[in-house]
């Protein structure tokens, strides 16, 4: 997409910390970290979000997620990491071309990313389990 930045920072028009590149794919430096070492999934192809992407990218999305934080846990000497994928605005996505955060953490470091679990109402659960099937 010609206006979208991801696909403008994935294609090298725009200049990025880029920590790995290969063909389907650059993994580069978020400018607005949450912390030290937040980094970016970006394919190279557009995609506004998982949904619209082949099982079979989305699958080496998450195998080079992998990659990157095991890297970058030596690297930073970190205790752990989230990996973040928002899909819509509702979810809190802002750009819409498929990425995934990659936030390093550390013990105590209070970067928000978590939330404050709920109860599985009975009557949700009955009406999920009886109108999901993945067939």
């Amino acid at each position: 997409m010609k206006e979208c930045i991801f696909c403008k920072i994935a294609g090298g028009e725009i200049p990025a910390a880029t920590i790995y590149e290969d063909e389907e794919f650059r993994v580069i430096l978020d400018l607005g970290p949450a912390s030290k070492g937040h980094a970016l999934i970006i394919p190279k192809a557009h995609y506004a979000n998982l949904y619209e992407m082949p099982d079979e990218l989305a699958g080496k999305a998450m195998i080079l997620a992998k990659k990157i934080i095991t890297k970058m846990t030596e690297v930073l000497q970190c205790d752990g990491y989230n990996i973040v994928q928002n899909n819509g605005e509702a979810a809190g996505q802002t750009v819409f071309h498929f990425h995934m955060h990659l936030i390093p953490r550390r013990k105590e470091d209070n970067v928000g990313v978590t939330w404050t679990p709920g109860k599985l109402k009975e009557e949700d659960k009955q009406e999920i389990l009886e109108k999901f099937s993945l067939c």
